[in-house]
């Protein structure tokens, strides 16, 4: 080899270091790189771990200094709610299906006036109606199971009678003219002399109030058999008429 030639050679050889040095460090890169992943092996996601991590920003709140008032946002006149207005309305004759209870209301033909059930209507079930005065509680059966029992008031100075009797009559609402008070849920269980006497909620008074109310448990009414609101629906509901009645100390 020449003297002239020799350069030529050296710098073809340093070009050569060059571009393998070049495509020593590119190939690292690459194999090193966390994209690519050519120097880990694939990574599966297990049950209970994330699969990718999302960075929230946090809000930032700017704090009060110390002793400002908290700002309320007061609501607008139509976000403010209308009170509702209960009102319990006065029964009347044409709201209301009911019987008159007078005193000069005759007792109808058949019906007897004695404590056994030799005028009741047929009645073949097994529904039974128990009032203990001396408990002021009523106890429903049917057979001989107590399927409910309720706190209940009986007449005032024993005006309620005991003996046996059945349910006559179901009227939705009486009306008793000789005290102007509307009987809720009526079951007329006997007749004492031309008035007959029943089973029933809570009177109402003609302008609108509960007559008794509170006072269920002891003797208050002039001799029928008063139940609670909820309890005398109840027992309307289930009675059929012949249902017997038994009324005991």
């Amino acid at each position: 080899m020449n003297k002239a030639s020799r350069p030529k050679t050296l710098t073809l050889l340093l070009i050569i270091i060059l571009v393998l040095a070049a495509l020593g460090g590119a190939a690292w890169t690459a194999i090193s790189s966390p994209v690519l992943g050519l120097a880990q092996s694939p990574v599966t996601p297990t049950l209970g771990q994330p699969f990718a991590l999302v960075m929230l920003k946090k809000p930032t709140v700017t704090p009060l200094p110390v002793g400002s008032p908290v700002p309320v946002i007061l609501p607008t006149e139509s976000q403010i709610p209308t009170a509702v207005e209960t009102v319990t309305a006065t029964p009347t004759v044409e709201s209301l299906v009911y019987a008159e209870i007078v005193a000069d209301t005759p007792a109808p033909t058949g019906y007897s006036n004695t404590t056994q059930y030799d005028s009741a209507p047929t009645y073949g079930g097994n529904k039974y109606i128990l009032v203990d005065i001396s408990e002021q509680h009523m106890y429903v059966y049917e057979g001989d199971v107590l399927v409910n029992d309720f706190v209940s008031s009986t007449g005032m100075n024993n005006a309620t009678r005991v003996g046996y009797f059945s349910v006559l009559d179901k009227i939705p609402s009486a009306y008793g003219a000789t005290w102007d008070i509307w009987m809720p849920n009526w079951l007329g269980i006997y007749w004492a002399g031309s008035m007959e006497n029943g089973i029933h909620a809570l009177p109402i008074l003609p302008n609108g109030a509960t007559l008794w109310a509170g006072y269920l448990g002891v003797p208050i009414s002039y001799g029928c058999v008063v139940l609670g609101s909820y309890e005398a629906q109840w027992l309307y509901d289930w009675a059929d008429i012949g249902t017997p009645v038994e009324i005991r100390w």
